[in-house]
């Protein structure tokens, strides 16, 4: 513990040291640990340029220049054959509707290889915190993470499909976002899984196919 405690003393005397010539003047040059990051060649805004007549660094737009890609049509800009993925479908990317609603539904057609990619994608991500069948019973609450919802109460019931979609994308209170990780289809995909998990939890045998029910013993 001693040699501990002296370590830290000699951290701290050192550090205080070198702030303590913070703001002193010297006529010695700076010590530059990356001179590459304070010098740069590079022209900056609205600075001196000696090699244009006007003197300036900032050049002006060249006339009859057109700007591509900073209008809402985008036909017109680039060609009619153009075809903008997000413009096209809005709701597939932002999880909201016309109005700026959430967006209830799903902008993807929702097929069993979709089905079948949302329980990949799930079990990877997912599955850890909220539990195979959703109810917020992962393996990190065995380690002291108690906070992560099930998705078997009535507010994820009834929260709308781009809701959950945005949490996946962009996170939400302790958990971490996952759009950086996953695809478009792929987090609608995992959407439609934890629908898929919050009917079972809910079914009754009426909810099963008919031609199912042998294979459940049903």
């Amino acid at each position: 513990m001693r040699y501990f405690l002296g370590i830290l003393l000699f951290i701290i005397i050192a550090v205080v040291s070198l702030l303590g010539f913070r703001g002193s003047k010297s006529t010695e040059p700076p010590l530059w640990v990356f001179p590459d990051m304070d010098i740069q060649p590079k022209y900056l805004p609205q600075g001196k340029n000696d090699f244009f007549e006007d003197g300036r660094n900032d050049r002006p737009t060249p006339a009859g220049v057109v700007i591509r890609g900073q209008t809402d049509d985008l036909k017109n800009v680039f060609s009619p054959d153009y075809n903008y993925a997000v413009a096209e479908n809005p709701s597939l990317y932002s999880g909201e509707d016309n109005q700026g609603n959430w967006y209830r539904g799903f902008p993807i057609e929702v097929t069993q290889e979709l089905m079948d990619l949302g329980e990949e994608k799930y079990t990877i991500f997912c599955q850890v915190c909220h539990g195979a069948s959703g109810n917020g019973n992962g393996i990190t609450k065995s380690y002291g993470m108690v906070a992560t919802p099930t998705y078997h109460d009535d507010r994820l019931r009834d929260m709308a499909e781009g809701e959950i979609y945005n949490t996946i994308v962009h996170g939400k209170n302790t958990m971490m976002p996952y759009g950086y990780k996953l695809r478009i289809e792929e987090r609608w995909a995992i959407v439609a899984y934890v629908r898929a998990l919050q009917l079972a939890n809910n079914a009754s045998v009426e909810d099963v196919p008919g031609e199912f029910r042998s294979e459940l013993g049903l």
